[in-house]
């Protein structure tokens, strides 16, 4: 057993040294996975360790960050497979039919676009994934792809901020009464649109040129059996997911299970006749083509952060930052950068934690500047959301590339968004 300083020591510095082994994978040819992983067992062995602690409260800690994990986990699994269905029925066809242009600069705006509005209707997690695997079928020189991939990212995280299912931290504050529906909608779309048209209208200022073949390409394919039954069906799962919540109150990763479960069952009824000529579009063929590697990444990256949370590390910076800060506007701004190298989960929630219905109820504009900052500052850095690291892992992206090509105009737009809510608060106070 080891004294609780020297445990809390620990962890801080195994989440720092495996933090500095992912971003330098590429370097030290070590998978960022396995850092991530490393780094959730070690920091939760420290707490297990520590002098006086009872091991059956630090079991409990760990049930509750593990079920909290879990149900992320579930829900990009879920997610990810239904993707990966319509994409082996060459279903994105529907929406590639729809493009006629060539240009980098029309396409970059109607992929951000509808990133943008899609999130808000789905969630930046499920739109990243969708759009990616579309980009995909578009864009077959990676390096090209991937740099639309970043503002694809910039863009989800925005149409994510403004609306109560686009991102976890804004459910939270929905769930827990914090924010209405309307209300959240109304204040943030502004703030959050101009923030993600800065991001492109900056990124797309030198880009010039055509894209080759892009519109034979985005034509050609020709689409399996059932393609658009299996596109329209899937999409509407992935919408499905929302409403199951509104109407029986349990979390997305349950709604996200019965669209797969449904999807599951009409794929089985339309193929069992040609079973052996259609093996690829079912789904356990489908779920062979998962990044498994990109989940753990993204399992053991939470369940570490849930190892910080536990030992109330999160929740001491937030106290001290309303100390020594005190303005609640750059209170909420810093947490938005922070969220770029933390989760944004725990940092709401230790916000949540913090400040109480009463100080700032229900509206306020504490809990609406945290739903913007939460949601738009992670897209700084490719590990500060679940949209960057399902990019992350679907493109195997260099954590030192992405600071490179979007981390700087991701953080402007971010703190441009900012001063748009702040003017915009003056005006209608």
């Amino acid at each position: 057993m080891i004294e609780q300083a020297s445990a809390h020591l620990f962890i801080i510095l195994v989440f720092a040294i495996g933090y500095l082994a992912i971003i330098f994978e590429h370097s030290i040819k070590v998978n960022k996975t396995a850092s991530a992983l490393l780094m959730a067992v070690f920091t939760w062995m420290f707490l297990f360790l520590m002098k006086g602690e009872a091991l059956s409260g630090s079991t409990t800690m760990l049930i509750d960050h593990l079920g909290s994990v879990s149900q992320i986990i579930f829900f990009l699994l879920g997610a990810m497979t239904l993707v990966e269905l319509i994409d082996s029925h060459k279903g994105f066809k529907i929406i590639t039919d729809v493009i006629q242009t060539s240009s980098k600069k029309k396409l970059l705006w109607i992929m951000g676009l509808v990133a943008f509005f899609l999130s808000a209707a789905l969630d930046n997690l499920t739109t990243t994934i969708l759009m990616i695997s579309l980009l995909r079928k578009l864009v077959p020189d990676r390096k090209e792809r991937i740099s639309l991939g970043a503002m694809i990212v910039i863009a989800a995280n925005a149409g994510g901020a403004w609306t109560p299912i686009g991102d976890v931290t804004t459910t939270m504050l929905w769930i827990n009464g914090n924010i209405t529906t309307l209300s959240v909608m109304k204040t943030l779309f502004i703030p959050s649109f101009l923030s993600f048209a800065l991001a492109l209208t900056i990124f797309g200022w030198n880009l010039k040129g055509n894209y080759k073949n892009i519109v034979e390409r985005a034509h050609k394919e020709e689409p399996e059996p059932g393609a658009r039954i299996i596109f329209w069906c899937g999409l509407a799962g992935l919408m499905f997911v929302p409403v199951f919540k509104g109407l029986t109150g349990l979390p997305p990763f349950m709604g996200i299970l019965v669209s797969l479960g449904a999807l599951w069952v009409i794929t089985d009824l339309m193929h069992h006749k040609h079973h052996e000529k259609r093996q690829h579009l079912l789904i356990p063929h489908v779920l062979t083509r998962i990044d498994t590697s990109g989940v753990l990444f993204f399992f053991g990256i939470l369940l570490c952060i849930g190892s910080l949370d536990a030992i109330g590390l999160l929740r001491d910076l937030a106290v001290f930052l309303d100390q020594t800060v005190g303005n609640l506007a750059v209170i909420a701004t810093i947490i938005g950068l922070l969220s770029a190298v933390i989760d944004n989960v725990p940092l709401v929630a230790a916000g949540m934690g913090m400040y109480d219905l009463q100080t700032h109820p229900v509206d306020s504009p504490l809990w609406q500047m945290l739903a913007y900052c939460a949601g738009t500052g992670g897209s700084i850095l490719i590990i500060g959301s679940a949209a960057g690291v399902a990019f992350m892992g679907m493109e195997k992206i260099n954590f030192i590339w992405y600071v490179k090509k979007a981390g700087l105009i991701a953080l402007v737009s971010y703190l441009f968004g900012m001063g748009v809510y702040l003017v915009q608060e003056a005006i209608f106070a």
